[in-house]
């Protein structure tokens, strides 16, 4: 069954749509850097996801693909037939499930710090146990950790700390079950299948996916755009904004 998603819709109201897909763990504000030059001539829509925000929690397990789904359904009652839609994180895998599985739905992407598969060498199994056990007190700081870069806290602490501060209340079954979403992630299978003009962007810091794992999914991708925003760690659309909004208006706003 979908979740109603808790939603937030600017600009202008008979320009095309452009949907902002949040990182699991962010909400719709890690869009704001984005909004002013988004909004210019682009209808632009945000999501929380399950658990996220005002969003729904749900009932129990659940996998990207009902994830997607709820975008999905979203968009169905919104009337949105036809959108670009920009996707960070992992949750970047939601929108490659629709470009691949609905491919009227979408008209470009951009995928930022995604990639192709969750690196066997990450926990995300563990960290949804230790929500469930402990609550999300417990994983704030391994979870957000790779959201910036050393200058980014030391410049702007204000800023990382109302992002950790989003992270702490959202439900932790509802995390808890992205977690273990994340774990399994694996769409090598299905980014062949993907027919929309994409771009993909990897910050050149981002330890939780280096570049190399975006090359990796835009390599997959026929015809996709690989960019590299120097400066930045995961949450780059956040501390290199001016360089990513280049190249999101260039994509998906021109």
């Amino acid at each position: 069954m979908t979740i109603p998603l808790q939603y937030r819709i600017d600009g202008p109201r008979h320009a095309p749509v452009v949907l902002l897909v949040p990182p699991f763990g962010t909400t719709l504000s890690v869009w704001e850097p984005q909004m002013p030059e988004l909004t210019r001539n682009r209808r632009v829509l945000r999501i929380n996801h399950r658990g996220h925000g005002t969003s729904p929690a749900g009932d129990g397990p659940c996998g990207l693909e009902d994830l997607a789904l709820d975008v999905l359904a979203l968009l169905e009652r919104l009337q949105m037939t036809r959108v670009s839609a920009v996707g960070a994180g992992f949750a970047a895998s939601l929108v490659v499930w629709i470009a691949a599985n609905s491919p009227r739905t979408l008209e470009r992407i951009a995928l930022l710090a995604a990639a192709p598969r969750t690196p066997p060498a990450h926990r995300w199994g563990l960290l949804a146990d230790r929500v469930r056990e402990a609550g999300m007190e417990s994983v704030l700081a391994d979870v957000s950790l790779p959201w910036f870069t050393p200058d980014m806290g030391e410049l702007r602490p204000d800023v990382v700390d109302r992002f950790t501060g989003e992270l702490g209340r959202i439900d932790p079954g509802a995390f808890a079950a992205v977690c273990d979403a994340v774990h399994t992630m694996d769409q090598r299978h299905l980014v062949a299948g993907v027919r929309v003009p994409s771009l993909v962007v990897s910050a050149a810091h981002d330890p939780m996916l280096p570049p190399g794992h975006g090359r990796r999914l835009a390599d997959g991708i026929a015809d996709a755009r690989f960019e590299v925003v120097p400066g930045a760690a995961h949450l780059l659309g956040v501390e290199r904004a001016d360089r990513v909004n280049e190249l999101l208006v260039e994509h998906v706003a021109p």
